[in-house]
């Protein structure tokens, strides 16, 4: 990938939004961590520092080596990264006397400044910080204000080096996206060549060159990642790719039988194997979140190593890991906060040779429906919500047993059924049933019952990063309260999750 964006992470949460207002710029970008900035700079044309929780004043505040980029290459400093560089060059950062969270307006843009081009004066910025710059850096050029911090903006004179107090990734700062694409393409010049098309036909041959005649093991999960995947794949080494649809006893209703004809509609190599014993034993006394994914893991590697060794002269392990699990399970390879661990990230043991492939490593969800579109994929099983790795193992809290999973899979059938017979499916992006840990009394016809609560989930989002939950009709909601409570015996109470990610998460587990 030439023309590249390198973004470097100071352990900000915003950092993977800078990453996607970017890639809607039809702009590749990489996120690296701040300590560990790439030796080889060539293919960047364009480098931004994020956000982070931290001050610049602290004695352990995250410090990179600009010495290669400062005045080299063209540099946006965003928040942290702007106290960073006036911190460090010449300027002072000190404890605000207002501390500046949420929406502000600039009040004052200097006049004929390409970052702020088609920026209108009043334009509504978000801040998110209690420092601030109160002398600016050697060369320093004010650029903007608002009225309470008089440094939002600058630039170093002689140097294509800018920063911003505030953050244009965030929707809230209105012409945000305006000023990516101020700095990236009209005045980095950088190529806005990032398309769908382009990424199938340089990922192809991608493959094509690593992988040669060799063969690849994949496991098909029935959602669009693991799809995609296949299907770039497929058209990149054929009859070479052998496919695993594995049934883990932990699918929803009747998904394993319908998908794998789905599957071989499509023309691909692919196999069925039936391992719901041996996930349900593997999970057996687990109740912890995290041991249960990570027994789930063990059980696909010890499958895979299985299958593997029955086709001849297998090389590579193929997976649908998507830019949200790398994110979520490595902390963007840095700083950022560990949020929970995923099943298909992290690499393989030991004693399993096979080599890992994964094509849609740096995709966000939408950029993989995109790419899915590309090829002329199906678009219902495009549109399919996303469902976690684990299934739905993570969405009964507690330990696991055959008798939860058949109840939640009836449960979580009448919901999605349900969204599709409402029409109200495509305006949700994830949505799924969770099986508390509790009962609760209830009373059917004259006798007292002591039966399982249900959760109902439903989020709007863009790419998993963030999301919030969706205001379902109450009419929808009321039948389908009722619907499960009067077919799904040992339920007897239903609620709706009303919680946004932050602060929860999508899933429960």
């Amino acid at each position: 990938m030439q023309n590249n964006v390198l973004i470097l992470d100071f352990g900000s949460q915003y950092t993977q939004l800078i990453a996607r207002r970017v890639r809607e710029l039809n702009i590749y970008c990489e996120i690296h961590p701040y300590n560990k900035v790439p030796e080889d700079l060539s293919s960047f044309k364009a480098v931004i520092l994020s956000g982070s929780p931290s001050s610049v004043r602290a004695d352990d505040a995250p410090a990179p080596d600009l010495s290669n980029i400062k005045g080299k290459l063209p540099l946006l400093g965003v928040c942290y990264g702007a106290q960073y560089m006036a911190h460090n060059f010449g300027g002072e950062v000190a404890p605000s006397n207002i501390r500046e969270y949420g929406r502000a307006k600039l009040a004052m843009i200097k006049d004929g400044e390409a970052l702020f081009a088609n920026i209108a004066q009043d334009t509504q910025v978000w801040m998110s910080h209690s420092d601030t710059i109160a002398a600016l850096p050697t060369g320093g050029v004010r650029l903007a204000s608002t009225p309470d911090v008089s440094n939002a903006a600058y630039r170093i004179d002689g140097e294509q080096t800018y920063a911003i107090q505030f953050h244009p990734e965030v929707y809230h700062t209105t012409d945000g996206k305006q000023l990516l694409e101020n700095f990236l393409v009209h005045m980095a010049g950088v190529e806005q060549s990032w398309t769908p098309a382009a990424f199938v036909d340089t990922t192809v041959a991608e493959l094509q060159k690593k992988i040669g005649d060799d063969k690849v093991v994949l496991g098909l999960s029935g959602g669009v990642d693991s799809t995609v995947a296949a299907i770039l794949l497929h058209k990149a080494i054929g009859k070479n790719l052998y496919c695993i649809f594995v049934n883990n006893g932990l699918l929803r209703k009747d998904e394993f039988s319908s998908v794998l004809e789905q599957y071989k509609g499509m023309g691909l190599n692919v196999k069925g194997v039936d391992s719901s014993a041996r996930f349900l034993d593997a999970l057996k006394g687990l109740s912890d979140p995290e041991e249960k994914r990570k027994a789930i893991g063990n059980a696909f590697i010890e499958v895979f190593d299985d299958e593997a060794t029955s086709i001849t002269d297998v090389t590579y392990l193929a997976q649908g890991t998507i830019y949200p699990d790398v994110i979520e399970s490595v902390s963007v390879n840095g700083p950022s906060v560990t949020i929970k661990s995923h099943h298909n990230v992290g690499g393989l043991p030991d004693f399993m040779k096979l080599k890992i492939v994964e094509p849609l490593r740096m995709l966000f969800k939408d950029e993989v429906r995109r790419v899915g579109k590309q090829m002329g994929i199906d678009p219902l099983l495009l549109g399919r919500h996303p469902f976690p790795g684990p299934g739905l193992a993570i969405r009964i809290l507690g330990d696991i047993t055959a008798e939860k999973v058949q109840i939640l899979q009836e449960v979580d059938a009448i919901f999605i059924e349900g969204l599709r017979k409402w029409d109200l499916y495509d305006k949700v992006w994830q949505a799924g049933a969770i099986l508390l840990p509790v009962n609760s009394v209830g009373v059917m016809g004259d006798e007292r019952t002591y039966e399982k609560v249900v959760a109902l989930r439903a989020v709007e989002s863009t790419d998993g990063m963030t999301a919030d939950w969706v205001n379902l009709p109450y009419e929808f909601l009321q039948e389908t309260s009722n619907h499960i409570i009067n077919r799904v015996k040992g339920v007897n109470r239903v609620v709706y999750d009303i919680s946004s990610k932050p602060p929860a998460t999508i899933e429960w587990e």
